[in-house]
């Protein structure tokens, strides 16, 4: 199935809607705040003492945040995020960039555009947890600043030779690219990395994409400044093909794919960007769960 970008955009638009809320009236005074976006959750929130924490540099998150007592495999899909050992700034480290917001409001519209029957909340998990292989999407951030145990190297390549799918995003510039270069080699030294052109099923695996945009982080986009963060650089996909030629690993070189889904509700964030980055977020998913 394709979708024209105009209809994604009008999806998109009303899914993000979705998530602001409304008062209730008593003559002009609000006396009820009513949350549109949690009518349709259809999961009940995790309790309190089950949610993850926020990250800081000592945060260890040894399995998936799912609801006490739930069984494997209760849904079929969950947005799983990888985390890896690695640097960070500030309270936080690499891998927990735009989480758990952005994994939570991005499966809210996917689940909305795509019809996917997914877990509704954030599930982050250890690349050396022997439940890492229950999920067949994997998705990891910043990966400028990872830095693998050996391992996360194992889990990481026996979750690939398993079938999973790797999606990279948000790094940028060559020191970056050499870093997560490094770390992937360690996983695969004789793969190819290779450009995935515009001709490529990924791009028409849902939505019709013609062309890779790069999508800045909030503030760039807000504000109007230049998309790239640093001189000359330019968005790419990339990716690297498993054994039988499957497409194994998408990378999405500078650009910011995350940002733009935690922020689309934000109304200064241009539309062009999260409409892009919900389009390619779709084919991921459905190229990976397909193939």
């Amino acid at each position: 199935m394709r979708l024209s970008s105009q209809a994604s955009t009008t999806l998109a638009v009303v899914a993000v809607s979705l998530l602001s809320g409304a008062c209730t009236y008593e003559g002009e005074k609000c006396v009820e705040e009513i949350a549109f976006g949690s009518s349709y959750m259809a999961q009940q929130a995790p309790q309190q003492s089950s949610q993850v924490a926020r990250p800081t540099s000592s945060y260890d998150a040894r399995q998936p945040r799912m609801v006490e007592g739930e069984l494997p495999g209760k849904y079929p899909f969950y947005w799983t995020r990888a985390i890896y050992s690695g640097q960070g700034r500030g309270w936080r480290q690499s891998w927990s960039t735009d989480y758990p917001k952005g994994d939570q409001q991005f499966l809210v519209v996917l689940k909305r555009l795509v019809r996917l029957d997914a877990y509704d909340w954030d599930n982050a998990i250890r690349l050396d947890d022997p439940q890492l292989r229950r999920f067949p999407v994997l998705y990891a951030v910043e990966v400028g600043g990872m830095d693998m145990t050996d391992a996360e190297v194992e889990g990481l390549r026996g979750y690939l030779d398993a079938g999973g799918f790797l999606i990279v995003d948000d790094f940028w510039g060559s020191r970056e690219w050499d870093i997560f270069e490094y770390n992937i080699r360690r996983v695969y030294p004789d793969r190819p990395i290779i450009d995935i052109g515009i001709e490529h099923p990924l791009y028409s695996s849902y939505y019709q994409i013609d062309e890779v945009m790069q999508v800045p982080a909030r503030g760039r986009g807000i504000r109007g400044r230049p998309t790239e963060e640093c001189y000359g650089c330019r968005a790419a996909v990339r990716g690297m093909m498993d054994d039988d030629g499957r497409l194994s690993v998408i990378i999405n070189f500078n650009t910011d794919l995350g940002d733009a889904w935690e922020w689309a509700e934000d109304p200064y964030y241009p539309l062009k960007y999260s409409t892009y980055a919900y389009e390619m977020g779709a084919n991921m998913i459905v190229y990976a769960m397909s193939h």
